[in-house]
């Protein structure tokens, strides 16, 4: 969803050290949907792996960020990130136990990012360091464009609470859907930093947007499959359908297409900034009412009392 550039001011990011109970959270923990259940539990599979990347690659890459204000929104995103991949592990330990084991599929995330995305090009690929970086700078951009529009969709979706889902797991989502909402711009603002200057730099934003989007909807339909296929519930007999998914997204309980793909073309302007995506001020509003960030800023403010 996209606007004007949000109204409020500058904002502090950091992590905040949350913790779920996922104990009571059944495996369809939107009740009788799973195919909206499994297309959002992708996340799961994705986000361990890619966000412990991100915090490499902009480790890789605060040495050359002069700006004292960026490069304390990089690490209080490097912090962020960190702790979603934490958060979304321990998901899928709580799959495991449910009988849905995922490291058939996670293996081949972990190549993606360890390997075919690691410090060094992959096969030999003649590229300078400095050009591998920047690459892969636009690329975590990219993702981070995508990452914004689902947060705000996800704050805004009331679908989710008609139709019962669990709390446990909705508190996740808008916790972390707000968190990314709040650091929207801070991958973009980096890669702008250090990707050079000119027609190159823009160049190379396109190309990072142009990988990002069909292997991102490539590996989500790959994973929800995956997650369909093997769920001990459904027992084999349903698999992931593009008309279960749109009954889904008519119900709001998924984000709808257009919301998804106009993220591009806005993307691609030469004047874009990620300022205007979504509501910075919606995310700050779930963050102050959010459990496990209510919780976890008590336990911060009980450790400096003692």
């Amino acid at each position: 969803m996209s606007g004007a550039a949000d109204p409020i001011a500058r904002h502090p990011i950091g992590p905040r050290r949350v913790a779920f109970e996922w104990k009571t959270t059944p495996l369809h923990w939107i009740p009788d949907e799973p195919t909206a259940t499994h297309v959002i539990n992708v996340l799961h599979l994705l986000l361990p792996a890619g966000e412990r990347w991100f915090v490499r690659v902009l480790k890789e890459g605060l040495p050359l960020v002069t700006d004292p204000e960026l490069r304390s929104d990089v690490k209080g995103f490097m912090g962020q990130e960190a702790t979603h991949s934490v958060q979304h592990s321990y998901v899928l330990d709580h799959l495991a136990e449910q009988r849905l084991p995922t490291e058939a599929y996670t293996r081949h995330v972990d190549f993606l990012f360890e390997k075919l995305l690691g410090e060094a090009p992959p096969f030999g690929v003649p590229v300078t360091a400095r050009e591998w970086l920047r690459f892969r700078l636009a690329v975590v951009a990219a993702i981070e464009q995508f990452t914004a529009v689902l947060g705000d969709w996800v704050l805004r979706a009331d679908g989710l609470d008609r139709a019962g889902a669990d709390e446990i797991m909705l508190d996740l989502l808008r916790w972390h859907g707000a968190e990314e909402v709040e650091h929207r711009s801070v991958a973009f603002d980096m890669y702008q930093h250090c990707g050079g200057t000119g027609l190159p730099r823009y160049a190379r934003r396109v190309e990072g947007m142009v990988v990002v989007a069909p292997v991102l909807a490539w590996l989500w339909v790959w994973g929800a499959s995956y997650l369909i296929r093997n769920d001990p519930e459904l027992g084999g007999r349903q698999r992931y359908s593009l008309g279960a998914h749109n009954r889904a997204v008519a119900k709001g309980l998924l984000p709808p297409w257009r919301e998804l793909g106009t993220a591009i073309p806005r993307y691609f302007r030469r004047s874009y900034h990620p300022s205007q995506e979504g509501s910075l001020r919606r995310a700050v509003e779930y963050l102050a009412a959010s459990p496990a960030a209510r919780a976890a800023a008590g336990a911060v403010g009980r450790a400096a009392m003692s």
